[in-house]
């Protein structure tokens, strides 16, 4: 996977992540900032703990 594709998946798997739990009130539009940060550094450590940053630059097959 590519690094800049690998960073546009963690960004909308984390806004989608985030919508959700607005929707069902487990998060508050107005704590939105720091609970995306949260969630966001949640999402890329699990991602690049699964793909080696030299395995982020190689083309998709």
């Amino acid at each position: 996977m590519k690094k800049n594709n690998m960073e546009e998946q963690i960004l909308r798997s984390s806004k989608e992540i985030i919508v959700k739990f607005i929707e069902t009130g487990r998060v508050s539009p107005a704590s939105f900032p720091e609970s995306f940060k949260t969630v966001f550094m949640a999402v890329k450590e699990t991602v690049t703990q699964s793909f080696p940053v030299e395995n982020a630059d190689t083309p998709d097959d």
